[in-house]
């Protein structure tokens, strides 16, 4: 199996507790922030899983601002990346989860991303983070669909699974 990396930004630790659940499910996951990880860090790591939370209106997660212009510039040669965020789809409706986009749209092109998600089953109004009809990667809500969160996890993990060496 592939050597995981998961790296998060996160202002409240949801964003890490998330982190941590997705770890859980993969026996070799070593965990980054965004905040302090280098890219040297990740050089040795086939498979990279983001996670961001949305703050604002669709912005990106301060930890990330620093780190993603270095990272977007990385060598991605043989490597895969999935992207999960959080975001409040009641009180930002109309900008779901939209710091997924922000990592999704520096790194299109780049590196092979996997790991969409049908938007069957949220609530909410708009996202950028829709891409051909799915969410880029997995999108949660921790404050209002916060019962969903466990299985979403489970099954994008399944699914992640397929795409391992």
């Amino acid at each position: 199996m592939s050597k995981i990396a998961i790296i998060y930004g996160s202002s409240t630790g949801a964003t890490e507790a998330v982190a941590e659940k997705i770890q859980a499910l993969f026996d070799d996951a070593a965990l980054f922030n965004a905040e302090s990880v280098s890219i040297d860090d990740l050089a040795p790591f086939d498979f990279l899983i983001l996670g961001a939370s949305t703050t604002g209106v669709g912005d990106l997660q301060d930890d990330w601002e620093s780190f993603l212009p270095k990272f977007e510039k990385m060598n991605f040669t043989g490597k895969k990346v999935a992207i999960f965020g959080l975001g409040d789809s009641a009180s930002f409706s109309t900008s779901f989860a939209g710091g997924m986009y922000i990592l999704y749209k520096a790194l299109k092109g780049k590196v092979e991303i996997v790991g969409s998600v049908s938007t069957d089953g949220y609530t909410f109004d708009d996202s950028e983070a829709i891409v051909d009809g799915k969410f880029v990667g997995l999108a949660l809500d921790e404050d209002n669909e916060y019962n969903e969160t466990e299985s979403r996890i489970n099954n994008w993990a399944k699914d992640l699974k397929k795409y391992l060496n």
